[in-house]
């Protein structure tokens, strides 16, 4: 057994027996200043081992070569259980690495993470490539981006990764920038889809794909939403997940988006038509055809949409003729929204306090029953409680304060 051999084991037995010791003890005991200094330093050595490793892994083709493997990936998984792919990953920085030195240094003195390392060098691949970049172009980019480093997270290098040649020569890269962008948004328009998957129980799968630009703003649209039910929710004690909350959140979008800036098919707007017989509609459990293709949806929930939502109710008699088809202003006008506001302050369920801004108005003489759309038959209740107050399974009083008090139905 050689000398270097020997010093390698032992400088590897003594890093085991530290973590080994530091592993015995108990930071519920350590100072605060304890544990921030540890995290810090655990941080540096964490960088620093990555840089042994892959140093490893850019000499280890023998490896590769004496198992039969494509690199030394293959023997990873076998030996290690490795995931091929994160294998794959860890020998291609590896190989990045002896190509970008200052990386490498960044990297081995505990400057760069690894994670940090692998945006810097797939940033440099694609300058590599850029045409117009030349070598002093890819060095000094190199040198920017780790300077960058010591104050970016790995994320918010990535997005000064995309723009480091305007740094490099803004006028000579400005051009070439805005036809990349063209090209990534060309590129994000063509692979843009939206699919639908009807589940049979009451809900519809959707996976769609955008751009990010498109998806930014659904995302910030969607928290909006529903940040306000969580912080009401935490405050009631209750807790909801929150993509369900996000998906509440999207059906909000869906439900209050203002049809008339949709475009128009035979010189009307876009509606929605909610079919059923008036008996239907008197009942709590009953249901009602949503659209032209006899797609069923119960009576509450049509009476519910038909308080806020831009469709046209269609009510039959018992011949199946129209009696009513639609109203003049069933939904309440933005005027009397304000009103309802300044009127109720917030949402009018007795256990609920989510503000005005947050709810729908309710028409408590339902429409199908002759119910007008005047502030003395409406009141302001958030999403929720606009549910629960077509819920058959839920019967409400009308307090004296005009607040509602709702009691679930005993069989």
């Amino acid at each position: 057994m050689s000398l270097e051999h020997d010093t390698i084991d032992a400088d590897l037995s003594a890093i085991e027996a530290s973590l080994d010791d530091l592993l015995t003890r108990d930071p519920a005991y350590w100072r605060t200043s304890q544990k921030k200094d540890t995290l810090q330093r655990l941080e540096k050595i964490q960088a620093k081992q990555a840089a042994v490793k892959l140093r490893v892994l850019a000499a280890s083709g023998d490896i590769a070569e004496e198992t039969g493997a494509k690199d030394v990936s293959g023997w990873m998984r076998t030996e290690l259980l490795v995931d091929k792919g994160v294998g794959r990953s860890q020998v291609n920085l590896a190989a990045s690495l002896t190509k970008y030195e200052l990386v490498a240094e960044g990297l081995a003195e505990g400057v760069l993470s690894q994670d940090k390392a692998r945006v810097i060098t797939k940033a440099l691949d694609q300058i590599e490539t850029d045409p117009a970049a030349s070598a002093e172009d890819l060095l000094l980019a190199e040198k920017l981006l780790v300077e960058h480093a010591t104050w970016f997270t790995a994320n918010e290098l990535k997005v000064a990764g995309k723009r480091i040649l305007m740094m490099v020569d803004p006028d000579r890269f400005e051009e070439a920038e805005a036809k990349a962008l063209q090209r990534e948004e060309e590129h994000a328009q063509r692979r843009t889809f939206f699919q639908s998957r009807d589940n049979g129980d009451g809900t519809i799968d959707i996976h769609a794909r955008v751009s990010h630009a498109v998806g930014l703003r659904l995302r910030t649209m969607l928290d909006s939403l529903a940040q306000p039910r969580k912080w009401s929710a935490e405050e009631k004690g209750r807790k909801a997940p929150y993509d369900r909350l996000l998906g509440q959140a999207f059906a909000r979008v869906i439900e209050t988006y203002d049809v008339e800036n949709l475009p128009r098919h035979g010189g009307h707007a876009t509606t929605v038509f909610v079919t059923m017989s008036l008996d239907d509609l008197r009942k709590d459990l009953a249901t009602a055809s949503l659209g032209f293709d006899g797609d069923k949806i119960t009576a509450a929930e049509a009476r519910r949409m038909a308080c806020n939502a831009d469709l046209v109710p269609v009510v039959l008699d018992t011949n199946s003729e129209i009696l009513d088809l639609g109203r003049t202003a069933r939904l309440a006008h933005p005027i009397q929204h304000r009103a309802l506001r300044l009127r109720d302050k917030c949402c009018q369920a007795e256990d609920c306090d989510a503000p005005a801004a947050w709810t729908e108005a309710h028409h408590l003489k339902p429409w199908g029953e002759g119910g007008k759309t005047n502030l003395a038959n409406m009141v302001l209740l958030c999403p929720s409680d606009h549910h629960r107050i077509h819920d058959p399974n839920y019967t409400y009083d009308r307090l004296p304060d005009g607040q509602i008090r709702f009691t679930r139905r005993t069989l």
